[in-house]
């Protein structure tokens, strides 16, 4: 376990889990979930069980779980795309079920891989982008210390309209500052 916070917990992810991750956040998908991360709404058991495994072995990637205090994979949290001679990588998260959003353990979670990206993997750039239809999540990376760089216009679709994608970073020298190093 890398944290814990009201008897939440964020783990690394463990081959172990993948037939859990399936059931408890496939069986279905919450509609809210696929729209807030682009995803389609239907996934069959294999590719979820074969992505995941091969996402727990993957060197480019961190992929932790969160876990809620009765044992339910609730969401996940990934470090991916890392480039180690850069020192840069991408970052994403995912609450699966919407009664688990709006209760600050997406803020606590982005803020502990935030500290693992540069703290244990001692990235220099950690990079994200968010959909423009999804302000909450973006307030939670800024709150993170993470900064607007750029909008791609009209780049998804959301229903029948499109919409902006946000492009945001945070740079080792910032989230210095910011943690008060």
């Amino acid at each position: 376990m890398i944290a814990e916070k009201d008897g939440y917990c964020m783990r690394f992810a463990r081959a172990d889990d993948a037939a859990n991750y399936y059931e408890q956040n496939y069986c279905p998908l919450d509609p809210g979930a696929a729209r807030l991360t682009g995803c389609k709404g239907e996934f069959s058991r294999e590719e979820v069980v074969s992505f995941f495994l091969r996402s727990v072995e993957e060197k480019d990637r961190s992929f932790f779980l969160i876990v809620a205090p009765d044992g339910r994979i609730v969401g996940e949290s990934v470090i991916n795309e890392i480039d180690w001679e850069l020192r840069c990588a991408n970052f994403r998260i995912c609450l699966y079920r919407h009664i688990e959003r709006g209760r600050g353990i997406g803020t606590w979670a982005t803020e502990v891989t935030r500290d693992f990206a540069f703290e244990t993997l001692r990235l220099y750039r950690l990079s994200l982008d968010v959909y423009a239809f999804n302000s909450r999540a973006e307030r939670v990376y800024a709150k993170a210390g993470f900064r607007r760089e750029g909008v791609l216009r009209d780049a998804v679709r959301d229903g029948d309209a499109y919409a902006d994608v946000i492009l945001m970073s945070l740079l080792e020298d910032e989230w210095r500052a910011l943690k008060g190093r």
